[in-house]
């Protein structure tokens, strides 16, 4: 990290907030870092408050790829994407002064709507009903159809959001150094007209996922990539694959993912 000396925080703006960043502030010009005030201009962003606000400052900063990306808590506990505490000041100074840091590198999911919109996901793109009714979708792995789904909506997962939303729904937890896709299903009715695979699957990086949604009275389902909202209604088609670019985060020498998973979840 000696090479790279600007510094953008990402953080509420609120007069608690602002009291907190405070000393963060102050470390940076300590140990001569330079806070710039446009995103742009940083080489290191930080976000400061917890994982929705890192994934907040990896789509609002564009997820930039020649920028690393690093995660500082400000709850009680650390986080999947915050390798650190607010209150552990003496952890950033070895991390800055010490290289205790390694890069870890998340894949990250392109979405195309209708062949127009396009967004990027760090967590997960998510479809569901937009009324209280199921829907029909058309489920298709490189052109090639593999079930017709009905439900209430389906999760598609990065490795590192693989223990979101997708964990909540009996979804498996993904190593991120597997580049892949992970399906997972919301509440699927299966019946002699309707039948699915009833279980999440993974797809490898080279995979293309398209889901076409039946045109029967449910045309304005409720779309989400990460912790956001899509304002897109009227929807036809969806695809899905990896970018092929990854966002470079900060990962302490003793934190790996799996140690995450454990303090998180056991």
């Amino acid at each position: 990290m000696s090479d790279r000396r600007n510094l953008y925080f990402f953080h509420h703006h609120d007069a608690q907030m602002m009291d907190q960043v405070a000393s963060l502030y102050e470390l940076a010009d300590r140990y001569d870092f330079h806070v710039v005030d446009n995103p742009n201009e940083a080489n290191i962003i930080v976000s400061v408050g917890g994982d929705g606000t890192f994934l907040q400052a990896v789509r609002k900063t564009g997820f930039r790829q020649d920028a690393l990306y690093a995660g500082i808590s400000t709850t009680g506990n650390l986080s999947m994407y915050c390798d650190f505490h607010i209150s552990e000041t003496s952890k950033m100074i070895d991390a800055m002064t010490k290289e205790q840091v390694e890069i870890r590198r998340y894949p990250t999911i392109d979405i195309l709507i209708d062949d127009g919109s396009s967004f990027r996901c760090l967590n997960e793109f998510s479809i569901r009903s937009g009324i209280i009714k199921t829907f029909v979708m058309d489920v298709f792995i490189d052109d090639f159809h593999f079930e017709t789904f009905r439900g209430d909506g389906m999760i598609l997962a990065t490795p590192t959001g693989s223990t979101a939303y997708n964990k909540s729904v009996n979804g498996a937890v993904v190593d991120p150094m597997l580049p892949c896709i992970q399906v997972s299903e919301l509440a699927s009715l299966n019946n002699n007209r309707y039948r699915t695979l009833g279980s999440s699957f993974i797809l490898s990086g080279e995979r293309k996922l398209k889901l076409k949604i039946v045109q029967a009275g449910n045309d304005y389902p409720i779309m989400g990539m990460d912790n956001e909202a899509l304002s897109i209604q009227h929807v036809k088609s969806i695809e899905a694959k990896l970018s092929g670019e990854k966002i470079k985060t900060v990962k302490l020498k003793d934190n790996s993912f799996w140690e995450k998973v454990k303090r998180t979840f056991l």
